[in-house]
């Protein structure tokens, strides 16, 4: 078994750090094709669906394309919140990219195939099988396994026909795990002479685990390795917290690396916003064949290691960075998503060339549908976030502006809006149940700047005037932990977002974005 294991008297010189991607990206998997990395996580109900990065030195990732960008891959409408597509596997055979996943809110378990993973890629190919969490395996005798977490009770595995989707065989259940709660996201390897399976326990939460086992044959019996969990933070005080769904790769040197999520949560009672993240440990195996994640079964923010692929050297980081997006191209860039499948009438890039306009619907930021809104994740605790906004609220109702979210019941705007036929600059919270206006003042401009300060536990919301833009005036706050998943639950992580609605009915008047601003420190 080539696992170039490493000594500990082997000098660690390689420092880099975590997450590797930051804000929402949760349930990662990863393969390599040659000397290149490539890497995938869900999306829940946001579109496009499954992002994929590149990498060559599996710290440095830059997105590429999304796998799902066509309604009929991803059928979200009115999908409720932590909905559509859950855990995704990425795999790479005789040519050909996989990526399977479970679309929860349309028909479940499904994979989509490229030649090209920044490309379009095909139509789902839907698998008869219950469970979601789904993993490809190809064997060298050409089977294919198709194993799945069902009815939280183990790993189930059936052989497909790879080109149809359809089950050679009944599913039946193969490893139980090791008697945490919500045994899931399986993933299987043949190394050495051995099939490995590996899942996560515990649930998603404080208690998440990764667990392992092994067979000589992929439908069992399954031996579990006497080291699990061989990945947890459970009952730990460290920083990143509710380590598991991870995933192996094998570097061209033969080093073994596992990708996985976890949590920053800040404060007492703790509290995430920031969402699921992706991490990244380097990979051990002890004289009895059985792996060891990080430092033995822990990691931190800062890990060390003899080397990693692709020349990998630490970089410098520099203080306030911007990334600007002017709307000046044919296409939204990358890190934009929709909420759920978008309605083309809402939204243009060329209605006022050189902004993002959005035409408010009668669907609201508190409504299971698709509100005119182009977000991007909140990737770092300390930054801020502002917009230039040209809008003019003729009617009532009509409101434009931006907004933190975490689903339709839980978060913050600062907007201008119609009231009663008065033109007014609000800022908004909703808390669950409880809504409430913290700030409105008559607002006589078309233009506006608008804009979103974070730290850990705070957002401050201000405005700016183009003549002024310097000079912001701050409105009002709200807490971050009151977006965080222990208080607005689900799965996701926060949205920076533009949006615009007329409340109840279709807005007349255009609200035009000239150009979006994310800072960070």
């Amino acid at each position: 078994m080539n696992t170039h294991q490493h000594t500990k008297e082997q000098l660690k010189t390689v420092t880099y750090k975590n997450p590797i991607l930051s804000g929402f990206h949760p349930d990662p998997s990863i393969c390599r094709v040659g000397d290149t990395y490539y890497l995938i996580t869900s999306t829940f109900e946001y579109f496009p669906g499954v992002p994929i990065f590149k990498s060559k030195n599996l710290v440095d990732w830059n997105q590429i394309g999304y796998c799902l960008t066509r309604p009929s891959q991803l059928k979200l409408n009115k999908t409720g919140s932590s909905g559509g597509i859950y855990a995704p596997t990425l795999r790479y055979h005789n040519n050909l990219f996989y990526m399977v996943t479970t679309n929860v809110s349309d028909r479940g378990n499904f994979y989509v195939t490229a030649e090209d993973p920044a490309g379009e890629w095909s139509d789902p190919i839907w698998v008869d099988q219950p469970g979601i969490d789904p993993d490809l395996f190809f064997d060298e005798d050409g089977s294919v396994y198709f194993t799945t977490s069902y009815g939280g009770d183990g790993a189930y595995q059936s052989r497909i026909d790879i080109h149809t989707g359809e089950r050679l065989t009944d599913y039946k259940r193969i490893w139980t795990g090791t008697g945490g709660q919500y045994p899931e996201a399986p993933h299987m390897y043949k190394i050495g002479d051995y099939y490995y399976l590996m899942i996560a326990e515990g649930g998603t939460e404080y208690g998440h685990m990764v667990t392992i086992a092994r067979s000589k044959q992929p439908e069992g019996p399954y031996e579990s390795c006497p080291g699990n969990p061989i990945l947890t933070h459970r009952s730990q005080s460290y920083f990143i917290q509710a380590t598991g769904h991870a995933d192996f790769v094998q570097t061209e040197h033969g080093d073994w690396w596992a990708v996985f999520l976890g949590i920053r949560p800040i404060g007492y009672p703790r509290s995430h916003h920031l969402g699921r993240e992706t991490y990244l440990a380097p990979v051990t195996w002890n004289e009895q064949g059985w792996p060891v994640i990080g430092d033995q079964g822990t990691v931190s923010e800062e890990m060390s290691t003899n080397r990693l692929p692709g020349g990998y050297a630490p970089k410098a980081v520099s203080s306030n960075e911007t990334i600007r997006d002017d709307f000046d191209t044919p296409e939204l860039s990358l890190s934009w998503n929709f909420l759920r499948n978008p309605y083309s009438q809402d939204w243009s890039l060329t209605e006022k060339p050189g902004s993002l306009t959005l035409r408010g619907s009668a669907v609201t930021l508190n409504d299971v549908d698709s509100p005119a809104f182009v977000g991007q994740r909140q990737r770092h605790f300390d930054c801020s976030v502002s917009a230039l906004l040209e809008f003019n609220p003729e009617n009532e109702g009509e409101e434009a502006g931006l907004t933190i979210r975490a689903n339709e019941k839980f978060h913050y705007e600062i907007a201008i809006l119609n009231d009663g036929g008065q033109r007014k600059l609000i800022q908004r919270r909703r808390i669950g149940s409880l809504w409430k206006v913290e700030h409105e003042q008559e607002w006589n401009q078309d233009r506006v700047i608008l804009s979103i300060q974070a730290d850990e536990k705070t957002y401050k919301f201000g405005y700016a005037k183009e003549s002024n833009p310097s000079v912001t005036t701050l409105i009002g706050e709200g807490e971050c932990a009151f977006l965080g998943t222990e208080v607005a639950g689900g799965f996701t992580g926060v949205y920076f977002a533009m949006y615009a609605t007329g409340n109840g009915k279709k807005a007349q008047s255009p609200a035009h974005f000239e150009w979006f601003e994310y800072k960070f420190i």
